[in-house]
């Protein structure tokens, strides 16, 4: 194994790390914030994998960017509905009102 492969591994382990102790200190109250932050992140990957698909690079690099463009649109396809979720815990129940009382009454 080359140095440059050992540093690499190190920094994705390290990486790792960083990011899963980051999210088990982030309250519930701001995960729906940080959904959308990565959202936005997703999106440039999206951006991205859409323009080497169509660099015209050769064979493998068009599939490659093919399968990176579909994988990416998954994560933001999944990511909004999420926070779509999130969000509508957060939505107002509809309370009895006058006017619903006496709409209920009359039916």
């Amino acid at each position: 194994m080359s140095a440059t492969t050992t540093i690499q591994l190190f920094v994705f382990m390290l990486a790792g790390f960083v990011g899963y102790q980051t999210i088990t200190k982030i309250p519930p109250l701001l995960h729906t914030p940080l959904m959308a932050a990565t959202n936005a992140i997703s999106g440039i990957s999206l951006v991205a994998s859409m323009v080497l698909a169509g660099s015209n690079q050769g064979v493998l690099a068009t599939a490659l960017g093919t399968v990176a463009v579909a994988s990416a649109m998954a994560n933001v396809v999944g990511g909004f509905l999420i926070v779509d979720r999130m969000l509508a815990m957060f939505k107002r129940q509809p309370t009895n009102t006058k006017e619903g009382a006496e709409g209920a009454a009359k039916q």
